[in-house]
């Protein structure tokens, strides 16, 4: 018979949870979608943290402390507008991420080819059959349970995105003040960008998502000494360290590589083959490219696995049938884990179908982007309406100055996803888009799809999905 676990006490520092931060939301493979902006990556860097990253992490951390429920934002969102709406947050939660996999999976692939063969990351076939290996063998990795699973995030983070992100800032601070030639002006007209021109500012949504997942770490708010203290520094602390990476991290990339020449999927390698020829150290290439790709791997399998928690609290509440209920010896949904494999696999035929790489890939970031924020606008309008629904509830967080205060943080982060969400419906000037009309139906269709799929789904509900599988009763 087992014994329920006691529960765990408040000891995570601020500095323990900063960490936790930085590697949830922190990747080298985010950079080179921002470097196409050039300097203007600092303002939109500093935009995006005030108007997105920080709204989000205070809402979720109230949210997360009040209702620390296995669900996350399924629990939150059903405790405010019924079951329903909650199985559409989870969804979305775990479609997004369905789409983002072959867009992290494509930067491996990028990343891979400069061990052996650079010219293979620009090879339609190569980068598909890429994401399928890397992604299958990850999935049946994670079959093996979530000890696993930690031990591959922890090294990976460590070796593939912390060590190469210094190197690359470091070597682009020695380039810059040794004079050598650089693809960007540090002038103050170079720093504030077109705000007119809707065209130029559409990857402002690959940059607002690089600054999203914060919902999944504030599921440890709840442990933290003296929450309503020392949260809110964590939150302060872990923008600072992402914004010092990422701001110097981008512009190392944007100072080496011409603007028209930065690869979505390639871009960090890109920039570093440039350093190491400077200084002569080619032969280390293929070990940056080895490392980054065991960071990305360990994002990768760190997300693979989290978003369908979601799903399966949404299962077990009778969303969908009961075979996506079961559990394996180690305790993780195998159904979902494979289902989301196999539709992981149609979605990366994208990377045949379309012959450039690089819309292939900024037409995926603009679809998780769409869903993602749906499921954002649904976060926050649920924190303002628990605020009167249930303001008898415990909160250990609690967004100060009482519910103006919920409405002035929830509203701007409603206002930069709504506005998010129309400029990604437009198609970039920065990368070359074949059909823009094609582009914009993709998007519509795309995103119109994926929104209806708990509709259609619970259109076909039976009575016995609710009923409990022989590991539940």
């Amino acid at each position: 018979m087992n014994r329920e676990k006691p529960k765990s006490r408040r000891t995570l520092t601020v500095f323990m949870l900063t960490m936790i931060n930085v590697a949830t939301i922190g990747s080298v493979k985010n950079w080179p979608v921002t470097a196409e902006y050039g300097l203007s990556s600092v303002f939109f860097f500093v935009l995006a943290t005030l108007i997105f990253f920080i709204p989000v992490s205070l809402v979720s951390a109230e949210l997360a402390t009040a209702w620390p429920k296995v669900g996350g934002v399924f629990a939150w969102v059903k405790e405010a507008f019924g079951h329903r709406t909650g199985f559409l947050a989870a969804w979305l939660l775990w479609v997004q991420n369905v789409v983002w996999y072959p867009t992290a999976l494509a930067f491996i692939a990028a990343t891979i080819a400069y061990i052996f063969k650079p010219e293979l990351s620009q090879n339609n076939w190569y980068t598909f059959s890429t994401v399928l290996l890397v992604f299958w063998i990850t999935t049946f990795v994670n079959l093996r349970g979530m000890r696993t699973s930690g031990w591959i995030s922890s090294i990976g983070m460590i070796l593939g995105t912390f060590l190469p992100g210094l190197f690359i800032i470091l070597l682009g601070f020695i380039w810059y003040f040794n004079g050598q030639p650089t693809q960007i002006d540090f002038t103050v007209s170079n720093l504030i960008p077109n705000l007119s021109n809707f065209s130029q500012i559409v990857l402002f949504t690959g940059v607002l998502i690089s600054l999203a997942g914060m919902e999944m770490s504030a599921v440890h708010a709840r442990d933290v000494e003296n929450p309503k203290k020392n949260y809110p520094k964590a939150i302060l602390y872990s923008a600072l360290i992402i914004l010092g990476l990422s701001i110097p991290g981008v512009l190392s990339i944007a100072l080496v590589v011409p603007q028209k020449e930065i690869s979505l999927l390639a871009g960090s390698m890109q920039a570093i083959a440039i350093f190491l020829d400077g200084y002569n150290l080619k032969t280390l290439m293929p070990l940056f490219a080895f490392l980054i790709t065991i960071g990305t791997i360990a994002s990768v399998s760190t997300w693979t696995v989290g978003p369908t928690k979601g799903l399966l609290a949404a299962a077990q509440a009778g969303d969908l049938p009961p075979i996506f209920r079961r559990i394996n010896k180690n305790g993780m949904p195998t159904p979902l884990l494979i289902m989301q494999a196999v539709i992981v696999s149609f979605i990366s035929l994208l990377f045949v179908f379309l012959s450039d790489l690089n819309e292939a890939f900024w037409i995926l970031v603009a679809l998780v982007s769409e869903l993602y924020l749906i499921m954002y606008l649904l976060m926050f309008a649920a924190a303002i309406k628990l605020r009167y629904s249930k303001p008898e509830m415990n909160r250990p967080y609690k967004i100060p100055g009482k519910n103006i205060g919920m409405w002035m943080i929830a509203g701007l982060g409603l206002i930069s996803c709504v506005f998010t969400m129309f400029i990604g419906f437009v198609p970039p000037d920065h990368i070359p888009i074949g059909n823009k009309s094609a582009y914009v139906w993709i998007m519509i269709l795309g995103t119109g799809i994926f929104i209806l799929g708990p509709t259609i789904i619970l259109l076909f509900q039976k009575p016995d999905w609710k009923k409990p599988l022989e590991h539940e009763s």
